[in-house]
């Protein structure tokens, strides 16, 4: 046992110790770096560790949560009487409680959540990979003239967790990400866009030139936008902005909308809520993947979960005070900080990949909107309303013609569902949401 998990460990049997019916304890320890550039100069440089530990008791339907970053035993027993204390003045809630003993366990498979590699980067380097990054960008065009900045950022970290049904585990992670966020101009328009990379391992990263010249030229398909009339059209999302919609999703099946009945998706399971072309996937067991782990905030297995099959709800996702709620079983999906309950937070949630690459998606459409950024989402689950301030580029007889801005773009997500037509090829994880590139039948786009 690790020094950490025997802190952990020791936690929970000290507040068992002090009156404690059940505990579990979190316990967190890292370092993270963060540099900034803009144009070509260090603007800021970041470099910090943080550690800390976090218990949870029950005294029977009671709970208390405390936290402290003093690991020496005082600081732990503080923490113990701390939330025993606490626990005591709170109501009884018949569905507190820690998992069944058979839910817990761990992923038995290498998650690739840690590579060495990144602890050994020299600080020069990094800060060279931003400078290079905002570099490339500058010079691929001349009206490319300024820039808000460029970003090289990584962090290594452990995670432990241990509770009183005799689980205890822990896992290593490490991250960077490489930005640059160009601006460009001509005749009198300024505009901006951004491209990043993201890994969990220092290899995994795409090239500074390939991040530079990718953004630039995003920021250059932006110039010279033009408004576009009042309409209803065809919609297709980028992955970027395809994956913003799928988070709005991801809250509309979390087990606490459902049990507050704060979403239009509340009893449906087993109905057809989508098109037969919209599969949605909740998977922690990806290797090398940012929502990957081998075991959930509360010690449940990670696994593999189909929330929605060609259409049909097949699951909420649930930890286990939302799935006792709902007098279903947890999906593993339990997230946390440091202390109090869990949340319910994503694995891998995605929309599956279809077969067709995203240039036929356009290629088929004779006019349509290509959104590219979405401004002040507001989706309401519990209304299943949907309106965004948008900008992208406009297809006209299967091309993308000429950019457009000033927009929004509006729906009702029950219907937007019905209306998935087609899922790209393109499916590309950088971060814990993802999703290919979609195509919606009709929205209604506010223009002039």
């Amino acid at each position: 046992m690790s020094e950490l998990e025997q802190i952990a460990s020791d936690a929970v049997k000290l507040a068992l110790a002090r009156g404690a019916t059940d505990a579990e304890c979190t316990i967190s320890d890292g370092a993270e770096f963060e540099v900034n550039v803009r144009m070509r100069e260090v603007e800021s440089v970041k470099e910090a560790g943080s550690r800390g530990a976090g218990i949870r008791v029950l005294a029977g339907q009671r709970s208390g949560s405390s936290y402290t970053s003093d690991f020496s035993a005082e600081g732990i027993a503080k923490m113990v009487n701390a939330a025993i204390e606490l626990a005591k003045l709170t109501s009884e809630d018949p569905h507190a409680g820690l998992p069944e003993p058979g839910a817990l366990g761990k992923f038995a498979g290498d998650l690739r959540l840690y590579d060495p590699a990144i602890e050994g980067i020299e600080t020069e380097w990094k800060i060279a990979q931003a400078i290079a990054a905002e570099g490339f960008a500058l010079a691929a065009d001349p009206r490319i003239a300024n820039s808000k900045g460029a970003g090289f950022s990584s962090n290594v970290g452990s995670r432990v967790f241990a509770n009183s049904r005799g689980f205890v585990g822990s896992y290593r992670t490490s991250s960077c990400g490489l930005a640059v966020q160009p601006v460009a101009v001509e005749n009198g328009s300024t505009e901006r866009d951004y491209w990043y990379t993201s890994s969990r391992t220092a290899a995994g990263l795409e090239s500074a030139e390939y991040v530079g010249r990718k953004a630039a030229e995003r920021a250059l398909r932006r110039l010279n936008s033009r408004k576009i009339a009042t309409q209803k059209a065809p919609i297709v999302f980028e992955p970027r902005t395809a994956q913003a919609l799928l988070g709005d999703l991801f809250d509309a099946v979390s087990g606490s909308a459902i049990y507050r009945q704060a979403s239009f998706l509340a009893g449906k399971l087993g109905e057809r809520i989508a098109s037969d072309a919209l599969t949605i996937i909740d998977d922690a067991t990806m290797p090398g993947l940012f929502g990957s782990s081998p075991f959930d905030d509360e010690g449940v297995a990670a696994r593999r979960t189909v929330v929605v099959e060609r259409g049909v709800l097949k699951s909420y996702l649930l930890n286990t005070y939302t799935a006792r709620k709902l007098g279903l079983k947890t999906t593993g999906n339990a997230s946390r900080g440091l202390s109090g309950a869990a949340g319910v937070g994503p694995g891998n949630f995605y929309i599956a990949a279809g077969e067709i690459a995203p240039e036929k998606i356009i290629g088929g459409l004779k006019s349509g909107l290509y959104v590219t950024e979405l401004i002040g989402t507001a989706a309401n689950t519990v209304t299943d309303d949907y309106s965004s301030g948008a900008a992208g580029l406009w297809i006209e007889n299967g091309e993308l013609a000429y950019p457009v801005s000033e927009i929004t773009i509006a729906g009702n997500l029950k219907q937007m569902l019905m209306d998935v037509e087609r899922a790209g090829a393109d499916l590309e994880f950088r971060g814990s949401i993802a999703s290919p590139t979609i195509l919606i039948r009709e929205m209604t786009i506010s223009g002039h």
